[in-house]
Protein backbone atom coordinates (compact mmCIF):
# COMPACT_ATOMS: atom_id res chain seq x y z
CA UNK A 1 0.00 0.00 0.00
CA UNK A 2 1.29 3.46 -0.88
CA UNK A 3 1.49 5.36 2.43
CA UNK A 4 1.21 8.86 0.90
CA UNK A 5 -1.93 7.93 -1.08
CA UNK A 6 -3.43 6.34 2.01
CA UNK A 7 -2.74 9.48 4.06
CA UNK A 8 -4.41 11.66 1.39
CA UNK A 9 -7.47 9.42 1.21
CA UNK A 10 -7.76 9.37 5.00
CA UNK A 11 -7.51 13.14 5.12
CA UNK A 12 -10.15 13.57 2.41
CA UNK A 13 -12.67 11.53 4.33
CA UNK A 14 -11.85 13.00 7.70
CA UNK A 15 -10.30 9.77 8.91
CA UNK A 16 -13.45 7.73 8.24
CA UNK A 17 -11.74 5.27 5.95
CA UNK A 18 -11.43 2.75 8.70
CA UNK A 19 -9.30 0.09 7.08
CA UNK A 20 -7.01 2.43 5.13
CA UNK A 21 -6.43 4.51 8.24
CA UNK A 22 -5.28 1.51 10.22
CA UNK A 23 -8.46 0.84 12.19
CA UNK A 24 -8.91 -2.40 14.01
CA UNK A 25 -12.20 -4.04 14.85
CA UNK A 26 -12.28 -2.25 18.20
CA UNK A 27 -11.62 1.21 16.78
CA UNK A 28 -14.13 0.78 13.97
CA UNK A 29 -16.95 1.00 16.50
CA UNK A 30 -15.89 4.49 17.57
CA UNK A 31 -15.53 5.62 13.94
CA UNK A 32 -19.07 4.39 13.19
CA UNK A 33 -20.27 6.53 16.11
CA UNK A 34 -18.28 9.47 14.77
CA UNK A 35 -20.19 9.41 11.48
CA UNK A 36 -23.59 9.60 13.13
CA UNK A 37 -22.41 12.20 15.65
CA UNK A 38 -20.54 14.29 13.06
CA UNK A 39 -22.64 14.13 9.92
CA UNK A 40 -21.44 17.41 8.45
CA UNK A 41 -21.50 17.84 4.70
CA UNK A 42 -18.09 17.33 3.05
CA UNK A 43 -17.32 17.87 -0.63
CA UNK A 44 -14.48 15.89 -2.19
CA UNK A 45 -13.26 14.40 -5.44
CA UNK A 46 -13.62 10.64 -5.70
CA UNK A 47 -12.90 8.09 -8.40
CA UNK A 48 -16.29 6.66 -9.38
CA UNK A 49 -16.64 3.34 -11.16
CA UNK A 50 -19.70 1.19 -11.75
CA UNK A 51 -20.57 -2.41 -11.05
CA UNK A 52 -23.61 -4.29 -12.24
CA UNK A 53 -25.82 -7.28 -11.72
CA UNK A 54 -23.56 -9.10 -14.20
CA UNK A 55 -20.18 -8.48 -12.55
CA UNK A 56 -21.26 -8.43 -8.91
CA UNK A 57 -20.00 -11.08 -6.52
CA UNK A 58 -21.57 -13.54 -7.08
CA UNK A 59 -22.25 -12.72 -10.75
CA UNK A 60 -25.89 -12.46 -11.76
CA UNK A 61 -27.01 -11.22 -8.36
CA UNK A 62 -27.74 -8.13 -6.34
CA UNK A 63 -26.05 -9.51 -3.21
CA UNK A 64 -24.66 -6.84 -0.87
CA UNK A 65 -22.48 -7.03 2.22
CA UNK A 66 -24.21 -4.51 4.51
CA UNK A 67 -27.94 -4.08 3.82
CA UNK A 68 -29.07 -0.70 5.19
CA UNK A 69 -31.75 0.70 2.88
CA UNK A 70 -32.06 -2.27 0.51
CA UNK A 71 -32.04 -6.06 0.88
CA UNK A 72 -30.12 -6.29 -2.39
CA UNK A 73 -28.25 -3.77 -4.54
CA UNK A 74 -30.46 -1.14 -6.12
CA UNK A 75 -32.02 2.27 -5.63
CA UNK A 76 -33.40 5.12 -7.68
CA UNK A 77 -30.85 7.76 -6.68
CA UNK A 78 -33.18 9.85 -4.53
CA UNK A 79 -32.38 10.76 -0.94
CA UNK A 80 -35.00 8.29 0.36
CA UNK A 81 -34.01 5.56 -2.12
CA UNK A 82 -30.26 6.05 -2.68
CA UNK A 83 -28.30 3.74 -4.95
CA UNK A 84 -26.08 1.09 -3.38
CA UNK A 85 -22.44 2.16 -3.19
CA UNK A 86 -19.51 -0.20 -2.66
CA UNK A 87 -16.38 0.97 -0.87
CA UNK A 88 -13.00 -0.58 -0.17
CA UNK A 89 -12.63 -2.74 2.88
CA UNK A 90 -10.22 -4.71 5.02
CA UNK A 91 -10.43 -8.16 6.47
CA UNK A 92 -9.05 -8.11 9.98
CA UNK A 93 -9.25 -11.49 11.65
CA UNK A 94 -12.68 -12.72 10.64
CA UNK A 95 -14.22 -9.23 10.42
CA UNK A 96 -14.95 -7.41 7.18
CA UNK A 97 -14.52 -3.69 7.85
CA UNK A 98 -15.71 -1.19 5.22
CA UNK A 99 -13.53 1.88 4.69
CA UNK A 100 -16.60 4.09 5.09
CA UNK A 101 -19.31 2.99 7.55
CA UNK A 102 -22.38 1.30 6.10
CA UNK A 103 -25.26 3.74 5.86
CA UNK A 104 -23.13 6.76 4.97
CA UNK A 105 -24.88 8.76 2.24
CA UNK A 106 -23.18 10.49 -0.69
CA UNK A 107 -24.39 12.68 -3.54
CA UNK A 108 -22.67 12.31 -6.92
CA UNK A 109 -23.02 15.69 -8.63
CA UNK A 110 -22.37 14.68 -12.26
CA UNK A 111 -24.92 11.87 -12.11
CA UNK A 112 -27.39 13.75 -9.87
CA UNK A 113 -27.75 10.66 -7.71
CA UNK A 114 -27.72 9.96 -3.99
CA UNK A 115 -25.89 6.80 -2.95
CA UNK A 116 -25.55 4.87 0.30
CA UNK A 117 -22.72 2.61 1.45
CA UNK A 118 -24.13 -0.93 1.51
CA UNK A 119 -21.47 -3.01 -0.19
CA UNK A 120 -17.74 -3.53 -0.55
CA UNK A 121 -15.51 -3.81 -3.58
CA UNK A 122 -12.39 -5.88 -3.80
CA UNK A 123 -12.34 -9.64 -3.55
CA UNK A 124 -9.97 -12.19 -2.15
CA UNK A 125 -8.33 -12.70 1.24
CA UNK A 126 -6.54 -9.30 1.20
CA UNK A 127 -8.94 -6.70 -0.25
CA UNK A 128 -6.94 -4.00 1.54
CA UNK A 129 -4.26 -4.52 -1.14
CA UNK A 130 -6.69 -3.69 -3.94
CA UNK A 131 -7.54 -0.41 -5.65
CA UNK A 132 -10.92 0.14 -3.99
CA UNK A 133 -9.15 0.31 -0.65
CA UNK A 134 -5.98 2.13 -1.64
CA UNK A 135 -7.73 4.67 -3.89
CA UNK A 136 -6.94 6.14 -7.28
CA UNK A 137 -4.23 8.80 -7.62
CA UNK A 138 -4.79 9.99 -4.07
CA UNK A 139 -8.60 9.97 -4.29
CA UNK A 140 -11.05 7.58 -2.65
CA UNK A 141 -12.49 4.91 -4.97
CA UNK A 142 -16.25 4.27 -4.87
CA UNK A 143 -18.05 1.66 -6.97
CA UNK A 144 -21.68 2.57 -7.75
CA UNK A 145 -24.26 -0.12 -8.47
CA UNK A 146 -25.60 0.61 -11.95
CA UNK A 147 -28.25 -2.13 -12.21
CA UNK A 148 -28.40 -4.21 -15.35
CA UNK A 149 -30.92 -6.90 -14.43
CA UNK A 150 -33.09 -5.87 -17.39
CA UNK A 151 -30.30 -5.46 -19.94
CA UNK A 152 -27.23 -7.26 -21.24
CA UNK A 153 -23.82 -7.57 -19.66
CA UNK A 154 -22.37 -5.73 -22.69
CA UNK A 155 -24.71 -2.75 -22.14
CA UNK A 156 -23.89 -2.54 -18.43
CA UNK A 157 -20.15 -2.73 -19.14
CA UNK A 158 -20.45 0.21 -21.56
CA UNK A 159 -22.50 2.10 -18.97
CA UNK A 160 -19.91 1.46 -16.25
CA UNK A 161 -17.15 2.74 -18.53
CA UNK A 162 -19.12 5.92 -19.29
CA UNK A 163 -19.39 6.91 -15.62
CA UNK A 164 -15.82 5.98 -14.66
CA UNK A 165 -14.01 9.19 -13.81
CA UNK A 166 -12.92 11.52 -11.04
CA UNK A 167 -16.13 13.17 -9.86
CA UNK A 168 -17.26 15.64 -7.23
CA UNK A 169 -19.17 13.91 -4.43
CA UNK A 170 -20.73 15.19 -1.24
CA UNK A 171 -20.59 13.02 1.87
CA UNK A 172 -23.54 13.53 4.26
CA UNK A 173 -25.42 15.65 1.69
CA UNK A 174 -28.54 17.73 2.25
CA UNK A 175 -31.71 15.88 1.21
CA UNK A 176 -32.88 18.47 -1.35
CA UNK A 177 -30.29 18.36 -4.15
CA UNK A 178 -31.34 17.92 -7.83
CA UNK A 179 -31.99 14.29 -8.74
CA UNK A 180 -32.21 12.33 -11.98
CA UNK A 181 -34.21 9.41 -10.57
CA UNK A 182 -33.83 5.90 -11.92
CA UNK A 183 -31.30 3.11 -12.11
CA UNK A 184 -28.00 4.33 -13.53
CA UNK A 185 -28.32 2.13 -16.65
CA UNK A 186 -31.79 3.60 -17.26
CA UNK A 187 -31.06 7.27 -16.59
CA UNK A 188 -27.48 8.51 -16.14
CA UNK A 189 -25.84 6.39 -18.83
CA UNK A 190 -28.49 7.28 -21.39
CA UNK A 191 -28.13 10.99 -20.55
CA UNK A 192 -24.33 10.78 -20.82
CA UNK A 193 -24.60 9.01 -24.20
CA UNK A 194 -26.94 11.73 -25.54
CA UNK A 195 -24.61 14.47 -24.30
CA UNK A 196 -21.59 12.99 -26.13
Amino acid sequence: MNFSKTRIVCTLLGGLLLGACGATSASSQSAHSLVSASATEQTMTAYITGYSYWDNTPPGSGAIAFPVVHRSAGGQGTYDDPITLAVGHSIIGSSEIPDVPAGTRFYIERLKKYAVVEDVCGDGPNPQSGPCHTGHDGHPWFDLYIGGEKTTAQTTTACARSITDLQTVIMNPAPNLPVAAGAVTDSACKALAQAN
